[in-house]
């Protein structure tokens, strides 16, 4: 293999005539590898024929590329590249509008043939260009279908989701590390994340100023909009203020523990409206309307912006292998490998599938009598094991569940060998 192979050159540098010349009435396939500036992209007729390789800085000198592009007289210009997150998106839309055919190649395909053509392990931007244009000539691509603006806007409030709930999250920790240190009962005796204990934190900060005000912060917790109506539960809260062994606060300290609240309530406010919109989007479709009703709507959503339709996949297995719930194993000669999942498909799906899991051995019989079972089995396998063991079954389940199947546990086990009766 030529050493050569992976020089590039500057976009001003190219010889666009002599260019023209080859790729003359030819399938051309011009790969790019996206970055966040410095874009890099392969001309090749065939998967051992690189005719050049150029470098240039996007979005600025992209106009110049898409003219050069234009006037090329091949037959068909091809142009694969990576997802790369969003920052190939503008440069895919702009040379689709120019009428060039775009085409997705799997990041690890790229990653996974970096060793197999040049025998070295390396791999940077002028390579990897070659390789996702060589694996596109040899059939290891797809076309790239563009998302309807319905799943983008589907897209967009799940990441709105994602962007509030981390904030509320980290909010709440660093919440109850403070309280640790300064009302360390607190959390024993009321939720940390209710309306009524984050209002009190925002009003008071510490147990000391609760303490010195219990008549007013009794009324204040037992305000409609704070939402604390149980008599006994506003004097455990109370009555933890008066026995702290907490560390008391200066007012740097109860002013950060009041600001902390502050906007855990505006989080949680803001999580309470996007629940509302799930609602409404997952209500508009029927089907996400019969995954929502049956796993929660926030988990239909997201699986449906993740994976796209179940109805796109022509099995239950191809939807979980989607999820990348399908199981690998490593063996050789005498070594048995452990059967694991892949997690090739995207992490969010899985976590919220995750958590659905979680539910069903909380709520379901069925699904709690063989998640006990499957633990005890073997020799008591982790628990983790049997909860991925019954996401693997919901992940089944969804799939029939979006053709109209009503779900029903007991479809999914032997119930009767879970001594349930017929």
């Amino acid at each position: 293999m030529s050493k050569h192979r992976y020089q590039a050159i500057e976009l001003q540098t190219v010889d666009w005539s002599a260019l023209a010349r080859e790729v003359a009435a030819q399938r051309l396939v011009f790969s790019v590898d996206v970055a966040k500036e410095n874009f890099y992209g392969a001309f090749m007729v065939s998967p051992l024929a690189v005719l050049c390789t150029i470098k240039w800085r996007h979005p600025d000198e992209t106009p110049a590329l898409g003219r050069f592009l234009a006037d090329l007289p091949a037959a068909t210009i091809e142009v694969p590249l990576e997802p790369s997150g969003t920052y190939g998106d503008s440069l895919r839309g702009f040379l689709r509008g120019l009428g060039f055919e775009m085409y997705l190649v799997s990041p690890k395909r790229v990653h996974d043939a970096a060793e197999v053509y040049d025998g070295v392990p390396s791999l940077h931007d002028a390579k990897a260009a070659y390789l996702i244009g060589r694996l596109h000539l040899e059939g290891a691509s797809k076309p790239w279908r563009e998302a309807p603006e319905r799943r983008r806007e589907q897209q967009a409030l799940v990441a709105e989701l994602d962007l509030y709930q981390s904030e509320h999250r980290r909010n709440l920790n660093r919440l109850e590390a403070l309280l640790s240190r300064h009302w360390p009962e607190l959390g024993r005796v009321a939720e940390l994340n209710s309306a009524g204990v984050l209002h009190l934190i925002a009003e008071y900060g510490t147990p000391r100023a609760v303490c010195e005000n219990r008549t007013q912060a009794a009324a204040f917790l037992r305000h409609a909009r704070r939402g604390v109506d149980n008599p006994v539960l506003v004097a455990a809260i109370l009555d933890s203020a008066e026995r702290s062994l907490g560390l008391p606060g200066t007012e740097g300290e109860r002013h950060l523990l009041q600001v902390l609240a502050e906007e855990l309530l505006r989080t949680r406010k803001a999580l309470q409206a996007l629940a509302r919109r799930i609602v409404g989007q997952v209500n508009q479709d029927p089907q996400l309307r019969l995954v929502g009703a049956a796993f929660g709507k926030a988990t239909a959503l997201v699986l449906e912006t993740a994976l796209g339709s179940p109805l796109d996949y022509p099995d239950a297995h191809a939807y979980l292998k989607a999820m990348g719930l399908n199981l690998k194993e490593r063996s050789s000669g005498q070594h048995k490998g452990k059967l694991k999942i892949t997690k090739r498909g995207p992490g969010r799906a899985r976590h919220y599938l995750y958590l659905s899991a979680m539910r069903f051995v909380q709520k379901d019989a069925v699904v709690r009598a063989w998640y006990r079972k499957k633990v005890e089995r073997d020799g008591r396998i982790p628990r983790h094991n049997a909860l991925v063991a019954v996401m693997r079954k919901l992940g089944m389940a969804i799939w029939h569940v979006a053709r109209g199947s009503v779900f029903d546990s007991r479809k999914l086990f032997d119930f009767r060998a879970l001594g349930m009766g017929a």
